[in-house]
């Protein structure tokens, strides 16, 4: 028996160990009800959800047996993949009227969660918290401040409309030595698609993304809920891999 890498198949493990989903409901603290749009993939699980499971089902011990195989929820944060995709973002894109930090927050927060989709890998991996206008990646104001004291980028303010911009442009330019073809190719599809969007449109967007609208405020995002996507927000066709 092998359980698909597109999502943890409750259903399936449940049935292995013969139990009932009152059961197993009641060991992950959570109403049957809850539990049956899990299963049937209206709702994804949280990181300490998985970890129940993990527990419950015994599978890093029972992997060899059963097939199943899990990809790591948990952001695996890659800093200086983060800094390189920043200056190319920023040399590519930088200087438009509409790119400050808020469209540099979602375009981040698309290219690392288009990017799971797609490959079931991490690029950056950084950590997206939900905050009113959409994700922003924890790692950002301290990484973008050594950016800054290390001469490799420059902080601007300028005006958008009516609004004050914080804005930043490339002093050096990104080691593309450090990122991979494909990975160039996801942010360039990134950016093609939504880097001529306003901070509104691209908050309004990130808005109707499953990783924000499955987390509550303040809280973070899970890379996983991706696999739960709508047409307007998925980028993998998962029709081609039947």
């Amino acid at each position: 028996m092998t359980i698909s890498t597109q999502n943890l198949d409750i259903r399936v493990l449940r049935k292995q160990f013969n139990m009932s989903q009152e059961d197993l409901a009641n060991r992950l603290g959570m109403s049957r009800p809850t539990l049956v749009k899990i299963e049937k993939g209206e709702r994804p699980l949280s990181i300490l959800e998985r970890q129940k499971i993990v527990e419950i089902f015994d599978i890093v011990k029972s992997t060899g047996n059963v097939g199943i195989e899990m990809r790591i929820d948990i952001p695996q944060k890659n800093l200086d993949k983060f800094k390189q995709v920043l200056l190319y973002i920023l040399q590519k894109v930088g200087s438009k009227p509409n790119v400050g930090m808020t469209v540099l927050y979602k375009l981040l927060y698309f290219i690392d969660f288009d990017y799971y989709e797609k490959y079931e890998e991490q690029l950056m991996g950084l950590t997206y918290i939900r905050n009113h206008h959409g994700p922003t990646p924890k790692e950002f104001v301290k990484v973008v401040e050594d950016m800054k004291e290390n001469g490799e980028i420059e902080e601007i303010k300028s005006k958008y409309f009516t609004y004050e911009q914080k804005k930043f442009l490339p002093v050096e330019s990104p080691d593309l030595s450090k990122l991979t073809g494909r990975e160039l190719a996801l942010v360039d599809d990134v950016l093609n698609r939504l880097s001529d969007k306003s901070a509104k449109e691209l908050s309004d967007y990130s808005h109707g993304d499953m990783p924000w609208m499955s987390s509550e405020p303040g809280e973070e995002l899970h890379y996983e809920a991706v696999f739960y996507r709508d047409n307007d927000h998925s980028i993998r066709e998962y029709a081609d891999e039947l």
